[in-house]
């Protein structure tokens, strides 16, 4: 489904012609990323700055033009909102040429022009106007802000409009050896006219092939068939996590970086609750981290009777102990005294 990437009209003399533009050519090169060829991953692409090394933010981005004798002219908004910007609607045409005047190499990109149903025979008038006349129109037309010079001229049953480089953007052949003098004898020209007849015809472009694209799908085909191909890995999450996500995820790709296998991740917990809610993720039930809280809770508080019991008792078996050894000293003391009391008897 082709799509208008532009409206306005065609003026010539008091006829106008409302017009849209489509783009006439497309590209179909078969484009390829740049990737990791380990994994597969995509090769990004930063903006760093020359002189310092460091990565630029795409709104620090200045323009800056350098000049032949080395100075930098650096354009901001304020300069660039000074430009004349053409913003016009119009195609005007400026003149009719002859298409053999017409340089090839002034020929840039080529666009259809569909007429608005209003518009059609005016559109039609125009068309085979350009036709039995053998001319082309050469015309101004204002594109992304830029007044550029085109071409109308017609292609089976539409106007195309062709952009066009401007002269000086038209580079002169200067080779010294194009100002050689060369002999041609009248046989060689002979020879070479009758190689050009024998290869003459009319020109069909549906004739030509992209054999190298093709080529090029055939082997993306055949290796996709025969298992050549890998999954396309998904891209990276947004930054959005905290350290301790951060922290996991570095933790994992450093165990598979060395050749390890890393646990397979769960789903996180939604709540805030660190020990608990993990038990909960892991295991897929919520009822464990509940009795799992009541058994730490149940085990802190015996902990918390051990160590009041504890600390009651310490000072009664310091006592106990006190007291078994202050009578064991006088158990010492009165033992010598019956020991004399038994020999004097």
């Amino acid at each position: 489904m082709m799509r208008a990437i532009w409206n306005g009209a065609v003026s010539f003399g008091l006829v106008n012609v409302p017009v849209r533009l489509y783009a006439a050519t497309t590209n179909h090169d078969i484009r390829f990323h740049q990737v990791h060829e380990r994994d597969g991953g995509r090769i990004r692409q930063k903006r760093t700055c020359s002189v310092c090394g460091e990565e630029v933010q795409y709104s620090e981005i200045a323009k800056g033009y350098e000049t032949d004798d080395g100075q930098l002219i650096m354009l901001d908004d304020d300069d660039l909102a000074t430009l004349p910007v053409a913003s016009g609607h119009e195609i005007d045409v400026v003149q009719f040429v002859p298409s053999d005047q017409i340089d090839a190499l002034l020929l840039d990109k080529s666009y259809y022009l569909e007429p608005e149903n209003k518009a059609v025979k005016p559109y039609a008038l125009l068309r085979e106007a350009l036709r039995e006349t053998d001319r082309m129109a050469v015309v101004k037309v204002a594109l992304r802000q830029r007044e550029t010079l085109a071409l109308l001229r017609v292609r089976d049953e539409a106007i195309v409009l062709q952009t066009m480089l401007w002269p000086d953007e038209v580079r002169e052949p200067e080779f010294e050896t194009l100002r050689t003098e060369v002999d041609l004898r009248p046989q060689e020209m002979q020879m070479a006219s009758s190689l050009v007849e024998s290869l003459s015809g009319d020109f069909d472009s549906d004739q030509f092939e992209d054999d190298y694209r093709q080529a090029m799908v055939d082997l993306i085909e055949y290796k996709r068939e025969h298992g050549g191909g890998r999954p396309a890995p998904e891209p990276a999450a947004a930054d959005e996590g905290d350290d301790m996500t951060d922290l996991l995820t570095a933790l994992r790709r450093s165990v598979e970086a060395a050749g390890g296998k890393a646990p397979a991740e769960e789903p996180a917990a939604a709540s805030s609750d660190s020990g608990s809610e993990e038990v909960a993720a892991e295991s897929g039930s919520e009822e464990k981290p509940k009795r799992s809280r009541s058994r730490t809770k149940k085990t802190e508080e015996k902990t918390e009777e051990k160590a009041e019991q504890a600390a009651e008792e310490a000072p009664k078996k310091s006592t106990r102990r006190s007291s078994s050894k202050k009578k064991s000293e006088d158990d010492e003391e009165t033992a010598p005294a019956k020991s004399r009391r038994s020999k004097s008897a």
